[in-house]
């Protein structure tokens, strides 16, 4: 296993805020969107201890990753945690532990992301890579 993926950005909302807007049907679409004609995201949420939040999203129809996130915590507005079963386009299946972190900090919210269990250092890199998108689509749509 390699080390935890953490990635954090103070939003400017209250944490209440930052926790419904990305547990809205909305922010987990704009989460996952991307700028690139052609992007599909399809969502489908279930936000209870023991559902399920299924993405489908990338780069089209016929070429999609699909993240299964069972929550398993939420401990609203502080906490997510997820195990996450993501699919690739080869096929093959990753699972991890996703954890999301809302905390009030400079008048807005640290929201932290948290992967552990990436195997390989490649893999964290590459959804390092993809973080910061995510969290720049979440605070468009905060903003409206």
């Amino acid at each position: 296993m390699t080390d935890d993926l953490t990635y954090e950005r103070v939003i400017a909302a209250a944490p209440d805020v930052v926790f419904d807007a990305f547990t809205s049907g909305d922010g987990q679409v704009a989460f996952y969107g991307h700028d690139d004609t052609g992007w599909v995201v399809r969502s489908d949420s279930d936000l209870r201890i023991g559902g399920a939040w299924t993405i489908d999203f990338g780069p089209s129809p016929e070429q999609l990753y699909r993240h299964r996130h069972v929550f398993e915590v939420i401990d609203h507005p502080r906490r997510i945690l997820l195990s996450t079963t993501e699919t690739r386009l080869d096929g093959t299946t990753l699972r991890f532990e996703t954890e999301f972190l809302f905390k009030a900090a400079d008048g807005g919210t640290l929201m932290t992301m948290i992967q552990r269990g990436l195997p390989t250092a490649d893999l964290r890199a590459e959804h390092a890579r993809g973080v910061p998108n995510a969290f720049d689509r979440l605070e468009q749509h905060l903003r409206g």
